[in-house]
């Protein structure tokens, strides 16, 4: 995995929260690993992202409501850099969202050596 572009992947995904968070309250950096894998979450409290929209939050210019686009908030271009990088390194992205946290996590599978 490219380090370079894992630090960006990694960046752009704690703006995020960091962006879509209530101020002051803390942004976790969960890490899990297993056997099989390795992943990273980056969890917020923000608002609740509906489930229809969780597959399209990766899409370019993809934003949950137009309306609330504040001062200073990104093109709509981050999380789908941070999933091409993610995916050209051989991992998948995804996202969680529920009551009390939003839950965006990395996994890379191990290679089993034989």
């Amino acid at each position: 995995c490219d380090k370079t572009m894992f630090r960006q992947a990694l960046s752009n995904l704690i703006s995020n929260a960091i962006r879509y968070s209530p101020n002051d309250d803390e942004i976790i950096i969960e890490t899990k690993d297993s056997a099989d894998a390795f992943s990273i979450s980056i969890i917020n409290h923000g608002d609740v992202i509906p489930e229809e929209h969780l597959s399209r939050l990766f899409d370019r210019f993809y934003r949950t409501d137009f309306s609330r686009k504040r001062d200073g908030q990104g093109a709509g271009l981050g999380l789908t850099i941070a999933k091409s990088i993610i995916k050209i390194n051989g991992g998948d992205i995804y996202a969680e969202s529920s009551i009390k946290n939003t839950y965006f996590t990395i996994k890379f599978m191990k290679k089993i050596k034989k």
